[in-house]
């Protein structure tokens, strides 16, 4: 597949996560719990299609880019978007941290397109 398309289902990714994300981040702001979310398997699918094409088209456009062979830069992107990956978790667990992961998501994202476009 062309590079392009890999960059366009890796930008949809990163929109559904962060879709789910804020809608998680909200109902635990708002005082919700895992059991009182109405929409919780909507999110949870988003969330996971979104995890998934940006890791799938993620590689995808590195296998074109580079030849699979993986650059050191990589890792901590990949590390920001384990950590993006794990809201949900954390937002089931600890609704109270809704506060928190609504500001530490954009700096994870930051750190991601940092080392996505400043790699030399």
């Amino acid at each position: 597949m062309p590079y392009e398309l890999y960059l366009v289902l890796h930008i949809l990714g990163i929109v559904l996560l962060f879709m789910s994300i804020g809608a998680l981040a909200f109902h635990g702001i708002a005082g919700g719990t895992r059991e009182t979310n109405p929409a919780r398997g909507l999110v949870a699918a988003t969330h996971g299609i979104g995890t998934l094409l940006i890791v799938v088209a993620g590689f995808g456009m590195l296998a074109v880019k580079y030849g699979g062979a993986m650059p050191g830069w990589i890792h901590p992107k990949l590390l920001a978007w384990i950590l993006l990956a794990a809201a949900p978790a954390v937002l089931g667990r600890k609704p109270g941290a809704g506060r928190v992961v609504w500001f530490l998501a954009p700096v994870l994202a930051l750190v991601a397109a940092y080392f996505a476009f400043n790699h030399r």
